[in-house]
């Protein structure tokens, strides 16, 4: 099985190209679901958070309270170092448990949008890059979030460089003009997946 890991700017279409691959029977892996899963009540991952960072992580109910976090390791280097040990062998380890699962299919994609800054490449057998312009990016953003432009220029300098990004790819798939076009872009590489798979 051919092993893809997808992954791209923030607003360049990762959601729209994986819901596409869906509708075509691709099965695709989300790492922020796996992320969301490992910090439930319950999970190893919650009680390590909790005793690293303090019991102010968890919410009266038991579960993790995220705008503290998110807060926290915004301001905090070394909790979100911490952090990150805590959850990125864990999800690493999910994502090959559920890959292993889908052995049978021709391939598989993977969407890590930490891919690269995290060092996940060497899960996959290819890297796939979502990619647009980056004026698209931030008219995208505001478009879907109503966020504002500051807040979304600090997302893009917080994600590893476009050119950097675009250096690493196997295959990029560029999300510039109509989702027509997107689309058709994305059912070509389908067919040259599932053909390297076979091969």
């Amino acid at each position: 099985m051919l092993k893809i890991g997808l992954t791209g700017g923030i607003g360049c279409g990762k959601s729209t190209a994986v819901a596409r691959f869906r509708e075509l029977g691709v099965p695709v892996i989300d790492a922020d679901l796996i992320a969301r899963e490992v910090v439930q009540p319950g999970q190893p991952a919650l009680q390590e958070i909790s005793t690293c960072l303090g019991e102010e992580a968890l919410l009266a109910d038991g579960s993790l309270d995220r705008s503290w976090l998110r807060q926290k390791v915004f301001t905090d280097k070394q909790a979100l170092q911490q952090l990150e040990n805590i959850l990125h062998p864990r999800i690493r380890k999910e994502i090959q448990r559920k890959l292993d699962e889908y052995a049978n299919m021709a391939y598989a994609i993977v969407d890590v949008p930490l891919l690269l800054e995290k060092d996940y490449q060497p899960l996959f057998d290819r890297i796939l890059v979502i990619d647009c312009l980056p004026d698209q990016q931030r008219e995208r953003v505001k478009r879907r979030d109503g966020s504002e432009e500051q807040l979304i220029d600090s997302i893009m300098q917080s994600q590893i460089a476009r050119e950097a990004r675009l250096q690493q790819a196997d295959e990029i798939l560029e999300n510039m003009s109509s989702i027509t076009d997107f689309y058709y872009k994305i059912d070509g590489l389908n067919a040259k997946y599932t053909k390297l798979a076979n091969t």
